[in-house]
């Protein structure tokens, strides 16, 4: 294909733990996805490493850039119910008893394109007996003038109708070392209550006066999220923002979703496995629902056969 760029393997003779590497571009900028769970591994803007990625070397750990399918957070139990149905996933965070983050990230995705700023790739979600339902799923990264945008394609390709939600995991720096001194914006007016299990109780509050609230803007200090956030301000276009600033630096990097992604979870890493990770970045997860959907129906999507949905969100760094 024309333009298109593979990213150097590991080392010579090896394979990468992630798959094919995809190198996309656009001036200073470049962004590598990967064949394993479409997976944002890096992006930067010249030296400035935007994200906090993985080596090719590794693999994704603690969601990072990740596709997050067909259900995005936690599914309490595994288990839910949908038209009569009852279906069982398993237990990817079993120190809680919980499904967590879908199933579409460890699977290999089909390259679909590859040209010098876009890569797209595809996925065939196939029946199981945790999402006895057929979904086809496309997500493309395009670099262009205004940073990285990432849209994503579900579209039901079997007979039943299928419960569905989408989200996606980046890790976004702004400064070189933690991110206790960066400013944090969020667009959010109310946040979900979780549970000591991370699912929504069923309450929503507002965050004004709290320690939730980065509506104005403010210094994250040693605030600690792993929150969802939902009620989000928009723009006329239909877009929420949030950023994140470094004022030592001067780097930030604004993140929008569209309409259709109606939460964010915000998490500033302090439970990562590894020490030295934590707090070095912060997660904002654009989400098309609420954490738990498939059992609760917050947000969650419902395709008929046939049907499709459309979203897209993105990232600018300055």
């Amino acid at each position: 294909m024309p333009g298109a760029t593979r990213a150097a393997a590991p080392s010579d003779g090896d394979r990468s733990p992630t798959g094919d590497q995809w190198v996309i571009a656009h001036g200073k900028q470049e962004a590598i996805v990967t064949e394993v769970g479409a997976t944002l591994r890096s992006y930067r803007l010249g030296d400035w490493a935007v994200l906090d990625g993985f080596d090719a070397s590794a693999w994704a750990k603690g969601g990072r850039g990740q596709v997050l399918a067909p259900w995005p957070n936690r599914l309490g139990d595994g288990r839910y119910q949908f038209a009569g149905r009852t279906s069982q996933a398993a237990l990817d965070e079993p120190e809680r008893g919980n499904a967590i983050h879908g199933t579409v990230r460890w699977l290999p995705w089909r390259l679909d394109a590859h040209l010098q700023n876009v890569v797209s790739l595809v996925c065939p979600i196939h029946p199981t007996p945790g999402y006895p339902y057929s979904v086809s799923l496309r997500v493309e990264y395009r670099l262009g003038r205004d940073g990285l945008s990432v849209s994503s394609v579900a579209t039901n390709t079997g007979t039943d109708t299928a419960p569905f939600g989408l989200g996606f995991h980046p890790y976004v720096r702004a400064a070189a070392g933690a991110i206790d001194g960066c400013v944090l914006r969020l667009p959010a007016s109310e946040r979900l209550v979780l549970d000591e299990r991370g699912l929504p109780t069923g309450d929503a509050r507002p965050v004004a006066g709290t320690e939730f609230d980065f509506t104005s803007g403010r210094i994250i200090g040693a605030t600690q999220l792993d929150t969802a956030y939902r009620s989000l301000a928009r723009d006329s276009g239909g877009l929420a923002w949030s950023t994140l600033e470094d004022p030592e630096s001067s780097r930030a990097v604004a993140q929008w979703v569209d309409e259709r992604f109606s939460h964010l979870m915000c998490y500033t890493g302090d439970t990562l496995g590894n020490p030295d990770e934590r707090r070095r970045a912060r997660a904002i997860e654009p989400m098309t629902c609420a954490p738990d959907a498939l059992r609760s129906g917050r947000g969650l999507i419902v395709l008929e056969p046939g049907q499709q949905w459309e979203g897209t969100w993105g990232l600018q760094a300055t």
